[in-house]
């Protein structure tokens, strides 16, 4: 994959972009899915991309099994230790740390390879669902004899026929995301939960398409027929956070995409993200995310990324 470049705004050097990178199956392989250790991906992939932020067009599902990983998703890092699950979902920005000593499988899938029932009740959609997932005992257990049955199966092409074959990879990988969705084995039956799960997702979809307009929790709860104390009540349980905080981590996880993506002014940033002018913006990026637009873009375009 080629470094994307672009000429600054006055004509200077030109400055790298984030890098997307679209599903690659391998010549002979299936469209779709792949299954493969870190020690495979140490082999093949370009380290260079790898250790520097890239954005897939494709979800990432990554069981540690020996040794410490870093890596980070959308600008924050997380360490996994042996037995955590990363699921990283397309669009994400991510990169990752040191790869040497670290040891697992990992899953690389399109959205579409999963049926409709699958990626509905798994949520794969969710871009707000936790990066790593920690499962113990028997949920541990069953995520990974998951992956494990999906990594033979994956190797086993030429013992079915190709049809057959894609629909057992097809079921074994509903399988295994099913159980990353839910490492705690718990269903959500509870009454009051189901309530404030609706209310959260409709709150959730809302942000997601009306950010750039409004960061008032009170706009969003006239729009959704809401108080606005039920929005945070179902926010804090849904998300771990109110719903102000919910909407402002959006707004600045995009100011972030946009940073990292382009050579945009913080002024022509500013206007995409809703805010009356440049000077807002830049008070409202060094407040929460402590440091200013134009450093977080030269922070992460020199490899050091910034947690979020």
């Amino acid at each position: 994959m080629v470094k994307k470049r672009q000429e600054g705004p006055k004509g200077g050097q030109a400055v790298p972009e984030i890098r997307e990178v679209a599903f690659a199956a391998l010549a002979g392989r299936l469209a779709g899915v792949e299954v493969l250790t870190l020690a495979e991906l140490r082999e093949r992939a370009d380290a260079c991309l790898l250790a520097t932020p890239h954005r897939p067009g494709f979800h990432h599902l990554l069981l540690l099994d020996v040794g410490r990983l870093v890596h980070s998703v959308d600008f924050r890092e997380h360490v996994l230790a042996p037995g955590d699950l990363l699921w990283s979902r397309p669009g994400q920005v991510q990169h990752f740390g040191d790869l040497a000593g670290a040891e697992g499988r990992l899953v690389l899938f399109e959205s579409g390879f999963l049926d409709p029932a699958t990626a509905a009740a798994a949520r794969v959609e969710d871009w707000y669902g936790p990066a790593v997932r920690r499962p113990q005992g028997a949920a541990a257990r069953g995520v990974a004899a998951a992956m494990r049955q999906l990594h033979e199966e994956f190797g086993a092409l030429g013992g079915l026929p190709l049809e057959i074959h894609v629909e057992v990879l097809r079921h074994l990988l509903a399988v295994l995301v099913l159980r990353a969705a839910h490492p705690d084995g718990q269903a959500g039956d509870d009454d009051g939960a189901c309530r404030a799960s609706e209310t959260y997702l409709r709150f959730r979809d809302a942000v997601e398409r009306d950010f750039t307009r409004s960061r008032r929790v009170a706009d969003y709860a006239r729009t959704l027929g809401y108080a606005p104390r039920t929005l945070s009540r179902a926010t804090e349980a849904g998300a771990g956070v109110g719903a102000k905080e919910f909407i402002d981590r959006r707004v600045l996880l995009e100011a972030k995409r946009l940073l990292a993506h382009g050579d945009q002014s913080a002024a022509r940033i500013a206007d995409r993200l809703g805010f009356a002018d440049a000077t807002n913006f830049s008070k409202f990026f060094q407040r929460r995310a402590g440091t200013t637009p134009i450093a977080f873009r030269a922070a992460v375009r020199s490899g050091a990324g910034a947690a979020a």
